[in-house]
Formats: C-alpha cells, sequence, structure tokens
C-alpha cells in the first residue's frame, strides 16, 4: 500500500489545510468523470482514502503509529512494541526452525502467553448512498452476515470513504474483543448533481432575458431549495459558488444553462427579429 503521505504529497507534519489543498488539487486532477486514463479511477480511490484517514485525528494518529496495519492492530496495543516487533520480524532471515511465537505475539497482544485469545477480524463492506444522504447523513439498518446493525452516516461522507463501526466486524476467540467493521461509501449517479471530490456540481437552467438582464432563482440542492443571483450579462457555463454547500468542507457550484424556448409565440418572434436587428454589427 502506497504511503497515505506520499499519494497527497505532503510532508508528515502538514497541517490540517495543507491536506485539504493537496487532496482537492489531486481529486480534480484523478477524477474518472474528467480524467479518462486507465488507472485514473484507482488513484483517484486511493487519494481519497489517503485524505479521509489523515483528516481525522484520531485515525492519523494510529497510521502514524502502526502504517498500513493501523486498521488491523488491536486498539490496546502499545506502538513501541508493535514496532520492535515488526523490526525483529523483517531482521531476521525467515526460518520456521527460529521462530519463537511467543516472542513475535508477545508484544503485539499484551504479552500473553502462547496464543492466548485472538482478536476478532476487521471486514469490510459496501454502503450505497444517494448523494442527498451522502450530503445529509442520517441512520440505515443494515443487514449484514445474518447480523443487523444501525449505522449512523456522517453528513457530508464522500465516495470511497470508510465508515468504522468498532466491535461489528469478526467476531474474536475466547474474551478477545471482536475486530471492527469498515463500510466503503459508493455514491450512486444522480441525474441532477454530479460529485468531484468533495464539490458538488448543479446545473441552473436560465432563460435569454433572465442571463441578459439578471435575476434571483430557485435552485434545488441536496440540503434543500435556495435561492440565486444571477447577474446580468452571464453566460452559458458560467459557474456560481455556493460555499459550504458541498461534501464535508466542500462546495456547490450552479453551472448557468441558456436555455431557448422550443417554440416562439408570434409576439416573441416578434421580440427576437428586433433584438436581432439591434444586435447587427455588433463585435462577438
Amino acid at each position: 500500500m502506497a504511503d497515505f503521505y506520499e499519494l497527497l504529497g505532503v510532508g508528515r507534519d502538514a497541517s490540517a489545510d495543507e491536506l485539504q489543498r493537496a487532496y482537492r488539487k489531486l481529486a480534480r486532477q484523478y477524477h474518472p468523470d474528467i480524467n479518462k486514463d486507465p488507472g485514473a479511477e484507482e488513484k483517484f480511490k486511493q487519494v481519497s482514502e489517503a485524505y479521509d484517514v489523515l483528516s481525522d485525528p484520531a485515525q492519523r494518529k494510529r497510521y502514524d503509529a502502526f502504517g498500513d496495519d493501523f486498521r488491523r492492530v488491536p486498539p490496546d496495543v502499545d506502538p513501541e512494541s508493535w514496532a520492535r516487533s515488526q523490526r525483529g520480524r523483517r531482521s531476521a532471515p525467515f526460518d520456521a526452525g527460529d521462530i519463537d511465537l511467543e516472542d513475535l505475539f508477545g508484544g503485539m497482544f499484551g504479552g500473553r502467553r502462547g496464543w492466548g485469545p485472538i482478536p476478532g477480524a476487521d471486514q469490510e463492506a459496501e454502503l450505497e448512498l444517494s448523494i442527498v444522504e451522502a450530503y445529509r447523513g442520517g441512520h440505515r439498518r443494515l443487514t449484514i452476515g445474518g447480523r443487523t446493525i444501525e449505522v449512523t452516516i456522517p453528513a457530508g461522507v464522500t465516495d470511497g470513504q470508510r465508515i468504522r463501526l468498532s466491535g461489528e466486524g469478526g467476531r474474536g476467540s475466547g474474551d478477545a474483543p471482536a475486530g471492527d467493521l469498515y463500510l466503503i461509501v459508493r455514491l450512486l449517479p444522480d441525474q441532477r448533481y454530479r460529485v468531484e471530490g468533495r464539490d458538488i456540481y448543479a446545473d441552473l437552467p436560465v432563460s435569454p432575458a433572465e442571463a441578459a438582464l439578471g435575476a434571483r432563482l430557485a435552485l434545488d440542492t441536496p440540503g434543500g431549495q435556495v435561492k440565486l443571483r444571477v447577474p446580468g450579462g452571464t453566460s452559458s457555463g458560467k459557474r456560481l459558488r455556493l460555499k459550504g454547500r458541498g461534501l464535508r468542507n466542500g462546495d456547490l457550484y450552479a453551472e448557468v444553462r441558456i436555455i431557448l424556448p422550443e417554440k416562439l409565440s408570434d409576439e416573441e418572434h416578434r421580440l427576437y427579429e428586433q433584438l436581432a436587428t439591434l444586435e447587427r454589427g455588433k463585435s462577438r
């Protein structure tokens, strides 16, 4: 697994703002709706996972302590004992006759003699959400492996983000704790919205008169309807930004789409002819 800091191109002492700026830049670069190169989607998922972990202080602390194993190491393991056990495994040549299982697992599991109770394994499952559900968060009842689980979905989750359910993974042996269950968020396609990283985009239909003269128009967003001021002289394709209305610190962009009437009335036809006469000779 690639190092999360290297994936984002930041140092290990990067601030929250530096992490966010690096993520937004890479999310725009590798988003599969924009980048059609083979491997771009996988890179986008890796970058999203890296940011989701490092932007969470608790997960970042565990990642810094245990590296790629941060999800598998039980919560009561001492980081220094873990590091010593890993150095010993890497430095010694593999020889089954030389392995001391008590030394190998003693530091990892609190010094218990022999095998003892073994914590349960972590598990993963996918959680499909609409963009509106992801924006608002909420509760969902899931049936996984014959068990019904109540899930609290944080507001603003993104595609590829992992939601950790402590103790809902594989069962441990004896009195050992169960593992954790990680739900991987998958955003469903939506005709009204599209998502790039943490930003949401929505089309804003505007008539030619509204675009020319300006108007206040209603726009449905995942968080509810809002009123937008369209400045006079707005061209098709212009983006109007609604700060903070994306997914978890992201923004929403309303993209102006100038819509012509399919059929003109006699009066409209006459007025458009007058407008065309006035526009003749003007530079474009």
